[in-house]
Parts: structure tokens; sequence; C-alpha cells
């Protein structure tokens, strides 16, 4: 490993599994202090275990990033743990599935709470930490469904392209206190909430393989891919890059047909 992050610290929203738990290990392996955030105990407290047997340095406060009060406190217990915070990554996430007529408010606000509220708590109670480097980054992650729609998840729809146009905000209102922010959105990737999804169809192999007809690489993502992805905008080899996105697909928005 290049050890890219040595001596910084990465807070982590979502990181008990899939994605955030990807970025935490590698963000791990490369030299930084990780605080993990998740409302899964268990599965954080593993991912906290496995860091740490493998000679990183890693904290896991149990949080559940759409309240206020649980993201301040585990922001708040990260930087002084760490002694400060320099990268903030967004990868909670839920869907819901269904036409919008039949969604029960609860289902619409628990969606936007997870997936679009949890980046604004965890930038309003970083931010006073991240101000105090000379460079400072923040990763949310988005989806394709930042650019298109898909079929019976209206409110995750809505709110992977209000995080994408959130992070765009973010980059522009803080670029001159040397903040960096932008948008990762992935594709197709093999995460336990790809397969909860793909479960109510009866057979989620069978989705998941119908589904990869339309991605020219003929693969899902693995998570790995998109930590990578995360990682680059997390540094300074991605100087001058801010208020984008970056999309991590296989192909798939690259054209309408491509067969």
């Amino acid at each position: 490993m290049s050890r890219r992050l040595e001596g910084q610290t990465a807070w982590i929203g979502g990181a008990g599994s899939g994605i955030g738990a990807a970025v935490a290990r590698l963000f791990a392996a490369e030299g930084a202090r990780v605080a993990l955030a998740d409302v899964r105990t268990a599965a954080g407290k593993q991912v906290e275990a496995e860091i740490a047997a493998a000679g990183g340095m890693a904290m896991f406060s149990t949080c559940d990033v759409g309240r206020e009060n649980d993201v301040r406190a585990a922001v708040d217990q990260a930087a002084e743990r760490f002694g400060g915070l320099r990268i903030v990554v967004n990868c909670a996430g839920v869907v819901h599935v269904g036409p919008l007529h039949e969604l029960d408010e609860d289902d619409w606000d628990h969606v936007m709470g997870v997936n679009l509220k949890s980046i604004f708590f965890s930038f309003k109670h970083a931010w006073n930490y991240l101000r105090e480097n000379p460079q400072s980054y923040m990763v949310n992650v988005g989806s394709i469904s930042s650019f298109v729609g898909q079929a019976a998840t209206p409110a995750y729809t809505a709110s992977k392209h209000a995080v994408l146009g959130l992070s765009r905000s973010i980059a522009l209102d803080y670029a001159a206190a040397g903040l960096r922010c932008n948008c990762v959105c992935p594709g197709i990737t093999d995460t336990p909430m790809l397969r909860e999804h793909l479960g109510k169809t009866g057979d989620a192999d069978l989705a998941l393989l119908k589904r990869l007809h339309r991605v020219p690489l003929g693969r899902a993502l693995v998570p790995l891919d998109v930590a990578r992805a995360v990682l680059y905008l997390s540094c300074e080899d991605s100087a001058g890059v801010t208020g984008t996105s970056l999309v991590v697909d296989g192909g798939y928005l690259a054209a309408a047909e491509w067969e």
C-alpha cells in the first residue's frame, strides 16, 4: 500500500457493511485512523475488529445517521479520540421498493433521513474540525440513480438526485476554506442492501443476472471497486477536483444500447 492517508482521520457513515465497510478497510490500510458509524452495532464492531487485527486503527460508534444527536456524538467522539478530523465519507443508504402512492410518510422520511439528511448532519458537525486542515475532504455516495430514474424506487431515486446536488452545493460554498466535496455514483454493486432489494423478487441471483445484461462489463461491482474511487477523492491524488461526480458503473450509463 502507498499509505496515502498516513496520519489522517476519516469519519465514515454506514461503515458496518457493503461500500462503507470496504472504504473503512481500504482507508485503514492506507494509514488512516478510521471512525466507523453505523446503526448496526454487531456489524460495525466486526469491521472494527477486522481492521485492528490487520494492524489498523479504528473505533466504532453506534449511530443512526438520520438522527442529529447520534451524528453529533459520533463525530465528536472521533475527533476527540484521534485528535481532529480531515475526511468525511457518507456511505449509509436504504431503499424502499414500491409505487409512490403506496408509500407511507414514515417510509419517505426514513429514506430521506438515511440517504440525504445524514449528509447535512455529518457536515454540520464535522465542519469545525475539517476547517482546521489546509485541505479537507468530503465524499458522498450517490448512485446511477443520481442521474436516471429507477422503477418502483421513487424515494430512493429522489434522495440520490439530491445527494449529488447537495455535494455540489457544499463544494461551492466551502472551496475557499480548502474543502473539496465530491460524489461517487456506483452502479450495480453486490452489497447486502442490493441483495435485500433483489430478494423481494423471490430469486435474488436470477434478478441480478437479468440486471447485468444491461452492464457492458457484464459483472456486478464489488464494494472495493467503489472504495477505490472514494479513496481517490479523499486525498491529493484528485487535487483540483471538486463539485463533481465520479460514476463507477461498469459502463451502465454510457449508452442506451450497447450490444
